[in-house]
């Protein structure tokens, strides 16, 4: 009996010590990726940021260039909480924004961009760029040359620059006329804090002092951060002074918000004449504090740099030892480096500034894109990937505010004032869920049943009532518009999605557009899934639901392939359709299989579009959605060649961005869809029995992988 209990101890070691060595060591996976750089790039600038708030910097590891940096990855301080809008003089009213349409048997508005008459025209351009997301303020280095000059980025010398993701801390040094300076930059994980350290013999000097400024917001579709002229100047007003602490209040318009400024040395300060403020110690060679920026005047003191490093090194250790991660080591593909290379930084990126409590815009907290508006279609992009990373806790808390919206009714009343039932989820939207208008944007539907999706998916993970409790009403209520905006055909015995929809292949016309095949297939599956719902919770199936979930029209088919919507119908013939997201592979990919999908159509349209598809036309998330079809399709290899295709808008810079192109030169679902993509890759779908179903089995792949949960 007690060799027998010895002999059970000594498994159980060897399975613990097995087991111990077979973990993957995070720190080491994250820090082979560590950014450096060595020169000025205007594509390279660095982030550090808490999912709420985010700080990019130049290779200076602050903001003092950024002239310099506008056309790349401009740099922005941005936050959750900070919005503005200009004085409206002339008094518009949203409904100015409003054209009716006659659809299906009825007139129906919507909020779109008007070119006539001018008042209109002006109405629209004023609820699109209003509220616009404000960059909170500039925090940077003035450096003067020994001749009293202001040094430019081309003085800036002998640079060293890294981005340890794994403890978020910004570490550059470099040189101004051979005098080194050295530079930590962190962000609080709790706080709208950054924290600097600065070494130099340039500060005693006061050749080197730090800068606080507050970029004036632009209505423009870009706002690169750098708009330092007159025009709509803020007023900063210094509240309190001590000799290590200053407290300053931002005004303009109605807006107003706090920075907090502490130093752990006694420092010296000035306000320029155009709202500029100047930092440097009293004396000594080293200077280090904190820039804490808050929406209201703050009740306690400021964290300290050591408390904001602290923060940032537990916080990030935090999240890289929670939920998933992915190995390649020792593949020999030439391409697992850079694919393993892209997750860990696509994961950075997206805890930093998609974490938050509110839908992300596409450019995140780094500089506006539609006048820093979220996009609800691309929710999806921005979030899934949390879920099935093991982190649907990130998820969960964007969730929360479909139900501010609701609460307001903003939901409600856009779907009220066109006829249906329900919620129907924005497009172009803010904080408060307030309709952009767009003469695309309004006749989406694709986002619509993404809350869905998430709900499920954190059900999935919780299978609990509580779950069902906490989102049954949101789910219903979306529910109920999608039932009530398919129309019964009596000709054709069936309901139809449209006319006057625009399918997520924003190629259509919404006048003559109807059935879009992914649309289609997302409306059948999440009608199909609030009734799961609903029987979970013990309560009767809708028969509404359910009377369009069986007579909902059929993917439309041409010959032996999937058409991109039933119309139009030249879905092979019109170059222009072979452009923009291929979204038909949402159907199969975003989405499982239902009795919807046919896999062999699905296939032949797989091939067809992988080899006719004008791929230099599409998005960053175009390539993750086709890894996903691919991979349901049983072609790992297809799937690791579009996660990897050589297209400019597939291109991931060295901090780890998906760039699309001048305007757009970051774009977070493209990191989104990839980390969701390769998820699915490794660890499967439900229903799937085959290991790594996405990933080659040619040999030349090795994969270790832990944490990672299903998609559906």
């Amino acid at each position: 009996m007690k060799k027998g209990f010895l002999i059970f101890i000594a498994c159980l070691l060897l399975y613990k010590i097995h087991h111990a060595q077979t973990r993957i060591d995070r720190k080491a996976l994250v820090e082979r990726h560590t950014v450096i750089n060595n020169k000025f790039d205007s594509l390279s600038s660095l982030t550090v940021g808490n999912g709420s708030f985010a700080f990019t910097v130049d290779v200076t590891g602050l903001q003092s260039f950024p002239d310099a940096y506008a056309k790349g990855v401009p740099l922005g301080t941005q936050s959750e909480w900070g919005w503005h809008s200009f004085t409206d003089t002339a008094g518009y009213r949203f409904e100015e924004t409003l054209k009716d349409y006659h659809f299906n048997g009825k007139d129906v508005s919507y909020a779109v961009q008007l070119k006539e008459p001018e008042r209109k025209k002006n109405a629209v351009n004023w609820f699109r760029q209003n509220p616009h997301r404000l960059h909170i303020g500039n925090v940077g280095f003035e450096i003067l040359k020994k001749n009293g000059s202001a040094a430019s980025v081309s003085d800036i010398k002998n640079i060293v620059q890294s981005l340890n993701m794994y403890t978020g801390e910004i570490h550059s040094t470099f040189t101004v006329e051979d005098i080194p300076v050295e530079v930590f930059t962190y962000c609080h994980q709790h706080s709208d804090a950054i924290a600097v350290k600065v070494i130099s013999s340039l500060l005693p000097e006061k050749r080197l002092q730090i800068s606080l400024h507050f970029p004036s917001p632009t209505s423009d579709w870009k706002d690169a951060a750098n708009n330092f002229s007159e025009k709509n100047r803020p007023a900063t007003t210094v509240l309190s002074q001590t000799a290590t602490n200053v407290l300053i209040k931002y005004s303009l318009d109605t807006t107003s918000y706090y920075t907090t400024v502490q130093w752990q040395q006694h420092f010296e300060g000035q306000k320029n004449s155009n709202q500029q403020y100047l930092f440097s110690p009293v004396n000594g060679n080293e200077f280090s504090g904190t820039f804490l920026f808050s929406e209201k005047r703050p009740a306690s003191p400021s964290p300290t740099f050591s408390q904001t490093q602290l923060s940032s090194q537990q916080g990030l250790e935090k999240f890289w030892k929670s939920g998933g991660a992915i190995d390649f080591a020792g593949s020999t593909d030439k391409r697992a480096d850079e694919l393993e290379r892209r997750i860990i930084l696509s994961q950075y990126l997206t805890k930093i500034q998609c974490a938050g409590n509110y839908p992300p815009q596409e450019t995140g907290l780094t500089y506006n894109s539609w006048y820093g508006r979220p996009h609800l279609e691309m929710h999806w992009w921005h979030g899934v990937h949390f879920a099935l990373w093991g982190r649907k806790e990130l998820l969960d808390k964007s969730m929360g505010w479909y139900k501010k919206v609701e609460v307001v009714n903003n939901a409600y009343k856009i779907a009220k004032r066109q006829g249906y039932d329900g919620l129907r989820w924005q497009k172009m939207t803010d904080n408060h869920g307030n309709e952009g208008p767009s003469s695309v944007g309004a006749f989406l539907i694709w986002q619509q049943p993404h809350f869905i999706t998430f709900a499920e998916l954190v059900y999935n993970q919780t299978n609990s009532v509580q779950t069902l409790n906490k989102y049954k009403d949101l789910v219903f209520a979306t529910a109920d518009f999608m039932a009530s905006y398919a129309f019964y055909d009596p000709v054709l015995k069936r309901y139809i999605l449209g006319k006057g929809v625009i399918a997520a292949q924003e190629r259509f016309k919404a006048e003559e557009t109807f059935n879009p095949t992914y649309e289609l297939a997302y409306w059948h599956w999440a009608l199909t899934t609030a009734q799961k719902w609903r029987e979970r919770l013990h309560l009767l199936r809708n028969k509404k639901w359910d009377d369009v979930i069986n007579k909902l029209s059929p993917l439309p088919i041409q010959g032996d392939k999937y058409l991109f919507a039933e119309h139009p119908t030249d879905s092979y013939t019109n170059p222009e359709f072979r452009t923009d997201h291929p979204s038909v592979f949402g159907a199969l990919g975003m989405l499982p299989q239902t009795k919807m999908v046919n896999i062999t159509l699905m296939k032949n349209t797989f091939d067809w579009i992988w080899d006719n598809w004008s791929w230099k036309e599409t998005w960053g998330w175009d390539f993750p959605m086709t890894a996903m079809t691919a991979a349901r399709l049983g072609m790992p290899d297809k799937a690791i060649d579009a996660l990897l295709m050589p297209i400019q808008t597939n291109t991931y810079l060295t901090n780890g961005h998906n760039y699309q192109d001048d305007r757009l030169t970051i774009y977070l679902p493209g990191n989104g869809g990839l980390l969701t993509a390769i998820a699915m890759m490794c660890a499967g779908w439900e229903g799937n029995k085959v290991p790594n179903p996405g990933i080659p089995k040619d040999g030349k792949w090795k994969v270790k992988w832990e944490g990672l949960k299903k998609m559906f």
